[in-house]
């Protein structure tokens, strides 16, 4: 599995479209990076850059990046809402997969020496790359700004981590880390006092605010979200002030309670949120996430599509206020998905019969397997949402959304499965095809041939087994739905038999070519175990289809 690590530096021009476009060109150069998101700022003067990719291409990309921000930003004429401290004012790597904190550190290193050496500039090492807890803290490194850096930088305590002990007038000092995944989140407000702004952001933010009591004494009362920064400021461009957060660790304070919290705040201070802005990218699960909460929060049925979940998110938050917010360029998922993995869920109902009935062996009856247990799963997740939404029965709406959500998530598993099931043929093809002229070729094919085909037999197990799942989501909607839907859960259990049964045709038509024959063994008693149930289950819930259905 290859190693990969996100890249977010923060660079100091966020209003010269030809700048911002010099310094991404050089990321872009590197073979082996991707650039997810060019995220500029008007009113704080400020781009934020996300790339990835393999753990020396980001090292390189990064090192360009800031080696052409020196040259092009002349931090003694910059202005902006943000603090900051240099052209490129921070820049930290993100271990994103198969790579540990500890790995990324060392290439974090590695690109601040550089930096150092080469470019002359000071750099300071935070977070996870720091080991000096006194000065690990971004905001406290970034103390000062660049206006005070030229006499903090002269002092013991702060001299650099890499780099001259002289701070540079043009491109001033930078800050090289090893972070966390960080959701950078603004809460708009319907005023334009920083004070009132400000307010909020102590309510809310980790470390809260130092008070005096009534006997002179000052302490600190926390706010009520942990691992989350913020400051208030405004922004001229909107003609509003924000609360501007980082949240460090949205498993624990998420965005949707971050942006509650605000509204509570700004509520009880006689304000109001109007809407909220991300900045950078964000996870997918913190989408659906935000949108289950908002569903949830109106007594509605979650076990609606991803698509939907991300609509409710958006509107709920309001992250369209200030501009169009594209889900396709700002969930990370999307924009590092390659068009090859959807090839055949994006086509129409017309196009994948079109190209199904082709000269093509792909896609063929494994896919067809896959499509018809999404097919059961949509419509076991269909009775759910009616029962959940029928009169009379609101008391049971949670029940029937968990239903319709276990129905959601069996649905865009198997539609996954429609393309795997066609990719592990085509690497069979593709292992076929390499070449067998000398002894070490040969073995390199034949343990490719091997894997391939293993790949061929687990991918329609696994839609067996996902089928299975689908046919007991359809057995309990037939039980407990909606009895004007029982033909549509019977349907549901028609399309999971078949899924179940074509799958094992592939799992069996492949099983020959496997050579460790005590896996295959079990797999396919596995398999003959699923189809077996799959079978009583199906001739139980149509006897029960057809009572309901006479009863009328």
């Amino acid at each position: 599995m290859e190693k990969l690590i996100e890249c977010v530096p923060n660079f100091s021009e966020g209003v010269d479209a030809s700048v911002i476009k010099q310094i991404t060109d050089q990321i872009e150069s590197v073979d082996g990076i991707k650039l997810l998101d060019v995220d500029p700022g008007k009113a704080t003067n400020r781009t934020v850059v996300t790339f990835v990719g393999n753990p020396q291409a980001v090292v390189e990309a990064a090192f360009l990046g800031i080696k052409k921000a020196s040259e092009l930003i002349d931090m003694s004429k910059h202005k902006g809402e943000h603090p900051r401290m240099g052209a490129t004012d921070v820049c930290p790597l993100i271990p994103l997969a198969n790579i540990t904190v500890e790995e990324t550190v060392k290439y974090a290193n590695q690109l601040a020496a550089r930096v150092g050496k080469e470019l002359s500039i000071p750099v300071y090492m935070y977070e996870h790359a720091q080991p000096d807890a006194k000065r690990n803290n971004l905001s406290v490194i970034r103390e000062g700004e660049y206006e005070g850096f030229f006499k903090k930088i002269k002092k013991a305590e702060w001299k650099p981590d890499f780099g001259p002990a002289e701070f540079s007038v043009r491109s001033g000092g930078t800050v090289i880390g090893v972070r966390d995944f960080l959701v950078a989140y603004n809460v708009n407000l319907n005023t334009t006092s920083v004070r009132r702004a400000n307010a909020i952001a102590f309510d809310v933010r980790e470390r809260g605010r130092e008070v005096v009591d009534e006997k002179g004494n000052k302490k600190v009362v926390p706010g009520t979200l942990k691992t989350v920064k913020a400051i208030g400021w405004f922004i001229e461009e909107y003609g509003q002030a924000q609360i501007s957060m980082n949240l460090t660790n949205i498993n624990v304070s998420s965005v949707h309670a971050a942006f509650e919290e605000c509204s509570k705040s700004a509520t009880a201070r006689g304000m109001r949120v109007t809407g909220s802005e991300l900045v950078g990218l964000i996870p997918l699960q913190a989408m659906l996430d935000a949108g289950t909460y908002f569903l949830k929060k109106q007594q509605r049925s979650v076990g609606v599509s991803e698509k939907e979940l991300i609509h409710i998110a958006i509107k709920s938050l309001g992250l369209d206020e200030l501009g169009k917010f594209d889900p396709e360029k700002k969930i990370i998922e999307y924009r590092m998905r390659k068009a090859s993995d959807r090839a055949l869920q994006n086509l129409s109902i017309t196009e994948f019969a079109d190209k199904t009935a082709s000269e093509s062996p792909a896609p063929g009856g494994g896919s067809i397997s896959a499509y018809l247990g999404a097919l059961s799963a949509s419509l076991g997740a269909m009775v759910a949402n009616l029962s959940a939404s029928k009169k009379g029965w609101e008391t049971k709406w949670e029940e029937f959304s968990g239903f319709a959500a276990q129905g959601q998530h069996l649905k865009e598993r198997l539609l996954k499965l429609v393309d795997e099931d066609t990719q592990a043929f085509n690497r069979i093809m593709d292992a076929f095809g390499l070449p067998k002229a000398t002894e070490s070729e040969k073995l390199v094919r034949k343990e490719a041939i091997q894997n391939a085909t293993r790949g061929a037999i687990e991918v329609p197990f696994t839609v067996m087994q996902k089928s299975l799942e689908a046919m007991h989501l359809a057995k309990a909607m037939v039980e407990k739905g909606n009895p004007n839907s029982v033909s549509d859960a019977g349907v549901a259990a028609l399309c999971a038999r078949s899924a179940v049964m074509g799958a094992h045709l592939n799992v069996k038509i492949n099983a020959s070519g496997v050579e460790d024959k005590a896996w295959m063994e079990k797999l396919l008693a596995d398999a003959a175990k699923i189809e077996a149930d799959v079978l009583k289950l199906e001739k139980e819930l149509l006897v029960q289809v057809d009572k309901i259905i006479a009863k009328g």
